[in-house]
């Protein structure tokens, strides 16, 4: 018992863990739509990535419950046929019991009879023992001498035979008497062991049906909890995930948009200032810590939209999203970039970008198109 009661504890515990975390899960959905106003694509992008990696944990989850769920199956046909097979020799053991109830009846009735027999010799051996010893014991020479003639003769002592064989059989008869009714109080006692072997057979039997039944109807409940829990959670991910994949997909366009904006009215200062040589190429990258941006605008509006932004949940923040390892790796002061001016921002930023060759330290480089 102590055994079921653990296997129901853990499995309950695993379905009550699952559906927290689908309430996580729902939580974290509504706070992240919620909480950030204008997240930058790379937090976005980290955001799916982080959906992606909790929808294959879940599926694998789910792989294990259903694997689990096929294995108890197994279990619960196992089971029925041993029911089946147990209730089989649980009617077996039901006829047997009537007829072992029957021959109880039987021999208590015989035990009845043979007593009551028993009974009726002992009291006739009793009387011949008293008419014996009451009267006196006949003998042969008074028989012979008392006898009126030789067939008077004849006739008492075949009479004093019959009298003899007669005692003797009355002897022989409550022996055969006692010896019957020993017997089939023995036999008695042995069909009532048999009946209660057989009734206790039963019960455990039956004892132990319920047991297992109770057993596999605990799993599959818990089971089928955890599953469904689990199957909720899935979806929760799979519906963040469409509305983060929907969130790139405008921020892209508006960046698109504003990039197209920016490279026209580029093109127009610089069609205004040298009108007599056309504006080519992409806007400068490197304009030094007085002001503009030392790597590609692009990658700028990718990961803060030129915004001093606080850490994200990678850690990264500041006009460049630097993650405080790397803004200490190469020379940024205090613990996050965002704490600090532009300018210092910028000077750590050329180091980083270090002509290009830096560039993979922004994820926006290769969303666009930069490396």
């Amino acid at each position: 018992m102590s055994s079921s009661r653990r296997t129901r504890t853990v499995f309950l515990r695993l379905a009550a863990a699952t559906a927290t975390l689908v309430a996580v899960l729902a939580a974290t959905s509504a706070v992240s739509l919620s909480s950030a106003a204008s997240p930058s694509l790379g937090q976005l992008n980290s955001q799916l990535g982080q959906q992606q990696a909790r929808q294959q944990s879940l599926a694998t989850s789910l792989g294990n419950l259903n694997e689990l769920i096929s294995s108890l199956d197994g279990q619960i046909a196992l089971v029925q046929s041993r029911e089946s097979a147990v209730r089989t020799e649980l009617a077996n053991d039901r006829l047997a019991l009537a007829r072992v109830q029957a021959s109880l009846a039987r021999e208590r009735k015989l035990l009845a009879l043979l007593r009551a027999r028993l009974a009726r010799a002992r009291a006739a051996l009793s009387r011949q023992l008293v008419s014996g010893y009451e009267a006196d014991k006949p003998d042969l020479v008074s028989v012979v001498l008392e006898a009126s003639g030789f067939a008077d003769l004849l006739d008492q002592i075949d009479f004093l035979r019959q009298a003899e064989q007669q005692q003797q059989s009355t002897i022989v008869a409550t022996r055969t008497a006692k010896a019957r009714a020993d017997s089939a109080a023995r036999q008695l006692a042995t069909l009532e062991a048999s009946d209660r072997q057989i009734t206790t057979a039963a019960y455990l039997q039956a004892r132990a049906l319920a047991g297992m039944n109770a057993l596999l109807q605990s799993k599959q409940a818990a089971l089928q909890q955890a599953q469904a829990a689990q199957q909720a959670a899935l979806q929760a991910s799979r519906a963040r995930a469409d509305q983060l994949h929907s969130a790139i997909s405008r921020l892209e366009a508006e960046q698109a948009a504003q990039r197209a904006a920016a490279a026209a009215a580029a093109a127009q200062r610089s069609a205004a200032a040298t009108p007599s040589v056309p504006s080519t190429g992409p806007p400068p990258t490197a304009l030094g810590p007085s002001g503009g941006w030392v790597i590609p605008y692009a990658i700028v509006l990718c990961e803060s939209g030129g915004q001093n932004l606080p850490p994200n949940s990678a850690g990264a923040s500041g006009y460049y999203q630097i993650i405080p390892s790397t803004w200490s790796e190469f020379g940024g002061t205090g613990p996050a970039a965002y704490l600090t001016s532009k300018a210092e921002q910028d000077a750590v930023a050329s180091r980083i970008w270090d002509g290009g060759r830096g560039a993979s330290a922004w994820v926006c480089a290769g969303i666009v198109g930069i490396h």
